[in-house]
């Protein structure tokens, strides 16, 4: 069964993601705070990893240039879940190794089909 990490400080998101991916046959693990994550990571080697940008310690852009400059850790797929909507905003993303951009208001029916699509794709 493919693990999915969700990395995101709003709880309701982090349960609505959850119980989607869940109820669509994936294995999920959620993290509320972006400090350690790059460590969780690395122990749990997810099959991809939603991340939320904005969160209080450590930014998901930072957390995503620490992933995808890792060796070990560089080919996991890494969706960006925000609320930044501005296109300079997704250049950033995508410029940092985010593999997919996706703002917040989002479809959890819609993130479910992406997140299986990616998942087809390794």
């Amino acid at each position: 069964m493919p693990k999915v990490m969700v990395i995101d400080d709003e709880p309701f998101i982090l349960m609505m993601i959850e119980d989607k991916l869940r109820r669509g046959g994936l294995e999920v693990v959620t993290l509320r705070e972006s400090k350690g994550a790059v460590e969780v990571i690395r122990r749990e080697m997810p099959d991809l990893i939603i991340l939320d940008w904005m969160m209080p310690e450590i930014s998901g852009i930072s957390i995503c240039k620490t992933i995808k400059t890792d060796p070990a850790l560089a080919n996991i797929p890494v969706f960006m879940l925000t609320a930044k909507g501005q296109e300079d905003d997704e250049k950033l993303g995508i410029k940092c190794g985010v593999d997919r951009y996706i703002t917040k208001p989002f479809s959890p029916r819609i993130l479910l089909e992406l997140v299986l699509e990616q998942l087809g794709n390794k």
